[in-house]
């Protein structure tokens, strides 16, 4: 990963590729993912797609409402597919559930198809002609990933509030930035072409200069009535990936990133006096 952005390394994907591709093992589908909602850098990851001739599926569940290069961040200019999730802790909710845009016409057919078990009213899309007005075929082996009505009324509510959402995210932020500085620790950098959705905001402790574990800061906010997170276990290091022959040590800024890192709470509604309880239990903790 990047070690400011804490995304895919550009850097290390051109080097992968370059060592896949003298071995005939260029992969099919890259999925950048845009952590804690600031973007990958996605035009240098097109740029790569074409070359080596990948498709591309943008990530971008924390990252709605940001954008890259000044345009909308999952607008798919850069990615054939965006997939959304819009779980309850999200910058959007629908209670539970997510979705998938795209610009290519025949993916978002087929989508619509894996959505209602492969299974069309459109006549254009039968293998053979309509037994009349109630007629439908299964064309496609899918499943059943609709939202409820419920849901997506929900989830249009949220939408008309994004920019809301996501300049009070940006505000918190920047109370956090200022109140946690000359602390020993490392605030989120923000990347000049982005303005992230802000869905996590992550703090990377200077364990050098402190005197407690990264385990002991985080037990210690946890007593505090602090409610934070550790987002997230490299997925190298769990069991079903280690049985594909994965192992510590393969992605070594991955493992210093989780080693270091608390999530603090990041909520639109949390107040500038919350604010200042999770600072000075932060100060309390890293011994300031």
């Amino acid at each position: 990963i990047d070690p400011r952005t804490y995304n895919l390394s550009v850097d290390q994907l051109k080097a992968k590729l370059v060592i896949a591709e003298q071995n005939g093992r260029l992969p099919k589908v890259v999925i950048p993912v845009h952590l804690t909602g600031q973007s990958c850098e996605m035009a240098e990851i097109r740029a790569l797609g074409d070359r080596y001739g990948f498709k591309i599926i943008e990530d971008a569940s924390h990252a709605i409402g940001g954008r890259y290069r000044g345009e909308p961040i999952g607008n798919c200019r850069y990615s054939d597919i965006t997939v959304l999730s819009f779980h309850p802790v999200k910058i959007v909710t629908t209670a539970e559930g997510g979705m998938a845009l795209t610009n290519n016409p025949e993916l978002a057919a087929r989508l619509q198809l894996f959505r209602s078990h492969g299974i069309t009213r459109d006549a254009s899309q039968m293998t053979h002609a309509s037994d009349g007005a109630w007629y439908y075929q299964q064309i496609e082996l899918g499943y059943n990933y609709r939202l409820t009505d419920l849901q997506a009324a929900l989830g249009l509510s949220q939408m008309r509030r994004i920019d809301e959402f996501v300049t009070r995210r940006h505000a918190v932020a920047r109370n956090y930035d200022a109140a946690l500085a000359g602390l020993p620790l490392t605030t989120p950098w923000q990347h000049p072409d982005s303005y992230s959705g802000l869905h996590l905001y992550v703090i990377r402790l200077a364990l050098k200069s402190i005197r407690r574990t990264h385990r002991e800061v985080f037990d210690a906010l946890r007593a505090a009535d602090i409610g934070v997170n550790v987002h997230y276990i490299p997925v190298h290091t769990q069991p079903y990936y280690a049985a594909l022959g994965f192992r510590v040590g393969d992605f070594p800024e991955a493992e210093r990133y989780y080693a270091e890192a608390i999530s603090l709470p990041m909520y639109p509604g949390l107040t500038e006096k919350q604010q200042m309880q999770v600072h000075r239990a932060v100060a309390v903790a890293t011994g300031d």
